[in-house]
């Protein structure tokens, strides 16, 4: 027997005016999927404990039976461990992520954010401009002193690490809960290294704000990185064997460094793909390719889907239905001819991590769907892959102890 998970970032939702009152889910033309629901099971499953935050560090830990309420410091610190950074005693890692900031002659409090990502920046100048800001004297000085440095992480998303720091008491928020909005509240508080933060995210807008980088991405149309953004703050972290848990080896394959974190922490194999960038534009195809390599190594392969999280926070409602029905026809259709090729038996656990709302943009703990298929049973349930026929099956209220549960039939 072999055991596909696919976690479809973000694809839950809620009610959407504008699809008449139907959800992306219920919108989108999932044959594949819709087809697996009738003839499996569909339920809900809450992934984001109530007191952590609503995001993927969270929710995807819970998949794969990490209890976040014993293991999660912060997101951050498990992107680090994608790159093989080891955090010290007394280092705090930081999500750093490149943004766009409003052209407004306005104090830098006023002004407005208007992208998490710099509008989806392309890897290559992300990190020519992440360095470049390091490099500059002024601000390498500033950040000598906070003792910070940066790892260019090749997307919008960078990791920050700060030695010798102080994370008691400290307020970061995640920016792409908070699009439009002056960023003033939303800025560093709650301690002196609060005031740190704050002044290093102030300079770094003085010196990328007209940096050449950003000049030449306006010229062509493009939204300028002309900020950064700390957030997810954690200290070294540790998660449990994935094979000791559940006595399966298996390949995690993800464009996200988070998903690839968990995968290094628990004992299972992080896979890149060339092409795959996260982002609604991505190599599908290879992701599925890498799934059945890894099914051929291994009993258990997990594909993480990150493009319905990223179109919902960049209010792309059509960009988020078209992640969902690739998700279906691009990677759970083929996967399913490949499987059936191979003459394997298998067992597909299919869902969200979170809800990502399209009338916010931003995250929600509500219980998402989950569709769980086995190739040796017909449940003849005749439902849908959607919110509301989730809801008609069995709730459970616990992802760490049920999702994988669920897949391994424990």
């Amino acid at each position: 027997m072999k055991y596909v998970l696919i976690i479809g970032d973000g694809m839950a939702d809620n009610p959407v005016p504008e699809l008449g009152g139907a959800t992306p889910l219920e919108y989108a033309r999932i044959p594949t999927l819709d087809s697996l629901a009738a003839r499996g099971v569909m339920g809900s499953v809450s992934n984001c404990p109530e007191g952590l935050p609503a995001g993927s560090d969270t929710a995807i830990t819970s998949i794969f039976g990490c209890d976040p309420r014993k293991y999660y410091t912060g997101r951050a610190p498990l992107e680090a461990a994608a790159t093989g950074i080891k955090l010290k005693a007394g280092d705090i890692a930081y999500r750093c992520n490149m943004v766009c900031y409003e052209d407004a002659d306005t104090p830098f409090e006023e002004k407005r954010i208007l992208s998490h990502s710099a509008g989806s920046i392309e890897g290559d100048e992300s990190d020519a401009i992440v360095t470049a800001l390091f490099a500059e004297p002024e601000f390498a000085a500033a950040a000598a002193e906070a003792g910070m440095s940066v790892n260019p992480g090749h997307s919008f998303r960078h990791i920050a690490v700060q030695s010798g720091a102080d994370a008691a008491g400290l307020k970061l928020i995640p920016p792409h809960d908070h699009l439009g909005e002056k960023i003033g509240p939303l800025l560093p508080s709650g301690s002196a290294n609060a005031d740190v933060l704050r002044s290093l995210m102030r300079l770094a807008h003085e010196k990328l704000d007209r940096h050449p980088l950003n000049e030449r991405r306006r010229a062509a149309g493009k939204m300028p990185a002309n900020g950064i953004w700390f957030w997810a703050e954690g200290t070294a972290v540790e998660l449990p064997s994935f094979e000791r848990a559940f006595g399966k080896r298996g390949a995690v394959i993800s464009a996200v460094p988070l998903c690839h974190g968990i995968a290094a922490l628990t004992g299972l194999e992080p896979v890149t793909v060339e092409g795959a960038t996260g982002e609604l534009e991505t190599n599908l195809e290879g992701k599925v390719d890498a799934a059945v390599a890894a099914l051929e190594k291994y009993d258990f392969a997990a594909i993480h889907v990150e493009a319905p999280d990223e179109c919902t926070h960049n209010g792309d409602l059509k960009g988020k239905i078209q992640a969902i029905e690739w998700l279906d026809s691009r990677v759970t259709k083929p996967l399913l001819e490949k499987l059936d090729a191979h003459g394997w038996e298998y067992r597909l656990l299919i869902l969200s991590d979170h809800k990502t709302l399209t009338s916010t943009r931003g995250h929600d703990a509500e219980p998402v769907p989950f569709l769980l298929y086995d190739s040796t049973v017909d449940t003849h349930s005749g439902l849908s892959c959607c919110e509301r026929d989730g809801a008609k099956g069995r709730y459970y209220p616990d992802g760490a102890k049920s999702c994988m549960a669920l897949l391994f039939g424990l």
